[in-house]
């Protein structure tokens, strides 16, 4: 593997904040020269473990350089997702040609959010994961405070998951830790470039589907409905009874679509409401969020006919709970 000399080593030049992420650099592959960074920090769905994973894919198979940015204790420099208020290196979004967001009610400081809001000013391509949809919860008084799951202001209502992504919190819309999630391709959406190489059932994941307003906002335009099984296998059967009424309609679980801030570009957004990093042990799950990040960047003229998604490494991903990580472990333990 060739160095990730440029913006790595600008980074590693911040002596107190040298552990704090992971920089990957990429093989050849159709996305060399281009740095994805990617942002975990929930307390329950283990982005911290698949957001690594996926890091580790993209530079291994795909040539892509990843720089991976956690919730840090800063007292011990340890992964805490539990700490909803520091997540160091977002500096590292200004040299980024895309982010892949996986966040959960952060409440960052103003210095970090400015970094994500320059991003975004700026018409960069994003990729919301889970619980994206309702990435920030930030105080009133905060100059970014627009960007909560629940911001009430008119020009920027619900914030980053619903005027960026597409969608703020909603609900749980199957059983929580009960019911599991089947994809479906949405009608009329199978010769997307994203669903390249993805069939009816190659998605799945145990997080259960949540709850979206239909139709999508904008130009968003579904990609994946997820079936609501009633067990937390890939081959449990459909819900019936009562149940059977959350499949009528599906929820979409990943669509595309564009954003603007103010009066900047339009940047591609890639929204999936899969993405713990139990829904990534399935190759369906990773080859949809892999082709995600070819089409944001314009590459979807080189998505493969079946990107190669095999895990990098060891992957044996942490059932989702809440306080559910693994303690005691740093971003260098994750190399």
């Amino acid at each position: 593997m060739r160095l990730f000399v440029t913006f790595a080593y600008a980074l590693l030049a911040l002596p107190a904040l040298a552990d704090s992420w992971l920089t990957l650099a990429g093989s050849d592959g159709p996305g060399k020269g281009k740095h994805v960074v990617l942002v975990s920090g929930d307390e329950e769905y283990r982005s911290e473990e698949g957001l690594t994973q996926l890091a580790k894919i993209l530079a291994t198979h795909h040539g892509f350089d990843c720089t991976v940015l956690y919730a840090i204790d800063p007292d011990t420099g340890e992964i805490n997702p539990m700490n909803q208020k520091n997540v160091p290196g977002l500096q590292a979004l200004r040299k980024a040609d895309l982010m892949v967001i996986a966040t959960r009610f952060r409440n960052l400081p103003d210095e970090q959010m400015k970094e994500i809001d320059d991003y975004l000013k700026a018409g960069k391509p994003v990729i919301g994961m889970r619980t994206a949809t309702h990435a920030f919860n930030l105080p009133k008084e905060s100059p970014y405070a627009h960007y909560s799951w629940n911001n009430k202001t008119e020009t920027f209502t619900e914030g980053f998951g619903r005027q960026v992504l597409g969608e703020t919190w909603i609900n749980h819309h199957g059983h929580h830790g009960h019911e599991s999630t089947r994809g479906l391709i949405a009608p009329g959406a199978a010769d997307h470039p994203i669903l390249r190489g993805i069939k009816d059932g190659d998605i799945w994941g145990p997080t259960d589907v949540y709850g979206v307003r239909l139709p999508l906002l904008g130009d968003s335009q579904p990609l994946v409905l997820g079936q609501v099984l009633e067990g937390m296998t890939a081959d449990s059967p459909v819900v019936t009874g009562e149940d059977a009424k959350k499949n009528e309609p599906m929820m979409p679980i990943a669509w595309t679509k564009t954003y603007m801030l103010e009066d900047g570009p339009r940047g591609r957004v890639f929204t999936t409401t899969m993405g713990s990093s139990t829904d990534l042990a399935s190759a369906g799950t990773r080859r949809l969020i892999v082709n995600g990040c070819y089409w944001a960047l314009g590459f979807e003229d080189k998505i493969p006919s079946a990107a190669n998604v095999d895990i990098v490494g060891t992957f044996d991903p942490t059932p989702f709970k809440s306080g559910g990580h693994k303690k005691g472990v740093k971003p260098a333990d994750l190399q």
